[in-house]
């Protein structure tokens, strides 16, 4: 019985890694995108994304609980867990180290975030351009956010590889092989735009 619902703990956690709190992060690194073509055009995104109804209703159900549930089974996985030397190679126990420690400093990233935009906004404050050029204005804020998109990033793309493998969507070496390269890729082009994005707010 403990097995099997820890079987399903962490087929549930891997699944909410990618659906919907993956897209969630695809969507906000794109809409924070916008701020590349200016103020006006992230404050205009910000608007509309604020006009959803039901707003808060959608931030809770598909992005609050599916992250509050990843990251306290993550980070039981992350203390508890051992590496798996006779099951993946050398590269992928450096992964799987890399993924339970990125997935502490992405828990620690988004706190912050949420405080000094969401919380910020319930509290009276204005989320737009000025509020992150504000918050980026600090060289020791660039470097916090500047690692907290590196981590961010790696652990979802790092994540998208032990999904395919865990849900039995790759299952040889060879496809496994393909899904790294493939996994590279996203880190690398999602990176940029969450790089890209930041760098727009620094005045």
């Amino acid at each position: 019985m403990a097995k099997g619902h820890s079987f399903l703990s962490h087929k549930l956690h891997s699944l909410l890694g990618l659906f919907p709190i993956g897209l969630f992060l695809l969507f906000h690194l794109i809409a924070n995108y916008q701020a590349t073509h200016g103020a006006e055009a992230f404050n205009q995104t910000v608007s509309l994304i604020d006009r959803v109804p039901l707003i808060l209703i959608v931030e809770f159900v598909f992005i609050y609980i599916p992250i509050l549930f990843h990251a306290v089974y993550g980070l039981y996985i992350a203390f508890q867990a051992k590496q798996n030397v006779g099951n993946f190679s050398y590269f992928r126990n450096q992964m799987f180290l890399w993924q339970r420690l990125t997935g502490v400093i992405t828990l620690i990233f988004i706190v912050w975030h949420v405080w000094s935009t969401r919380i910020a906004k319930a509290m009276g404050a204005t989320v737009d351009f000025d509020m992150m050029a504000n918050i980026l204005s600090s060289p020791a804020m660039i470097v916090f956010y500047t690692i907290g998109i590196i981590s961010t990033v790696f652990h979802f793309s790092n994540g998208l590889w032990s999904f395919l493998v865990h849900w039995g969507i790759t299952v040889g070496p060879r496809s496994q092989r393909i899904a790294t390269y493939l996994t590279m890729a996203v880190f690398v082009v999602v990176t940029y735009i969450g790089l890209r994005a930041m760098s727009a707010f620094i005045l």
